[in-house]
């Protein structure tokens, strides 16, 4: 018994350890986005922050058109996680409660595809893409990346585990439409697992960088992980680690008040069903 304070404390003592290690990259982020490069280059490296914030931010949206990528990468993030969350919630459901032919087959080949690495679509999408006239355009990062066999599969399991099917027989005999037992009385209980399905397709499509890399060529609609990276310069000039830090930590921004808002919701989610009363 008398060991159990001091274990607590040993685990206490670790876990702001853990806390700290992970935290100071983005403080030294944030601190480096007030500096220029030069003080940023000394060393020790300024552990404060400094007088050139503004001057940062006016060299990002002067190199590029910062606030219209932004405004990309929000549209197609956006666009991409409502849709996800739609197709893969109707999806689960459809394979968690209903019975219809080739049921297993169908669900064991969209297991199957999970085992799939993303290269392999890789050439097959921009083909498509290509044909389809969408290269430049949001629809070649939108249309490919609206459903996810592991989102298919995260809400079948879900629905399985947390939808009562007596709460179900009971809206059909009260005579509610299927369209409306769905978003009536299914959506409001698969919540935590929407949320946390949102921000494990939100952050992934707001970091991508490679396969926007193929479609998108244009710096008006590029997002911002190409922008950053036409912030890096060039062999000649070097680059300005100020500024950088400074588009960086803009664009981490969205991506920390996002998990922020939903951080109750994600976590719920993704324990839910570790314990059954």
């Amino acid at each position: 018994m008398s060991l159990r304070p001091a274990f607590r404390g040993i685990i206490v003592i670790f876990l702001l350890t853990l806390a700290v290690l992970t935290f100071f990259p983005f403080s030294m982020m944030v601190i480096q986005a007030t500096h220029t490069s030069k003080e940023i280059l000394t060393v020790p490296p300024p552990l404060t922050p400094g007088a050139h914030a503004l001057d940062n931010y006016k060299k990002v949206v002067d190199v590029v058109p910062f606030w219209r990528n932004f405004g990309n990468s929000v549209i197609i993030s956006a666009s991409v996680t409502a849709l996800t969350l739609l197709f893969c919630s109707l999806g689960g459901y459809a394979f968690a409660v209903y019975e219809f032919p080739l049921k297993k087959l169908l669900f064991g080949t969209l297991l199957g595809t999970m085992m799939l690495p993303w290269l392999v679509n890789l050439i097959p999408w921009f083909i498509i893409v290509t044909r389809l006239h969408w290269l430049n355009s949001f629809l070649a990062l939108v249309i490919p990346s609206a459903v996810s066999a592991f989102g298919v599969f995260w809400m079948r399991q879900y629905v399985s585990g947390n939808v009562p099917r007596e709460l179900l027989d009971a809206a059909r005999i009260d005579g509610c439409p299927e369209g409306l037992i769905f978003f009536r009385v299914v959506v409001p209980i698969l919540t935590p697992a929407l949320a946390a399905l949102a921000i494990m397709n939100f952050l992934p499509s707001w970091n991508s960088f490679f396969y926007p890399l193929l479609v998108l060529t244009r710096v008006k609609v590029m997002t911002l992980p190409l922008v950053l990276n036409l912030l890096h310069g060039d062999p000649y000039r070097g680059m300005d680690y100020g500024v950088l830090m400074t588009a960086t930590t803009m664009a981490l921004a969205p991506v920390m008040i996002v998990f922020w808002l939903a951080a109750r919701r994600f976590i719920s989610g993704m324990t839910a069903g570790a314990i059954k009363g």
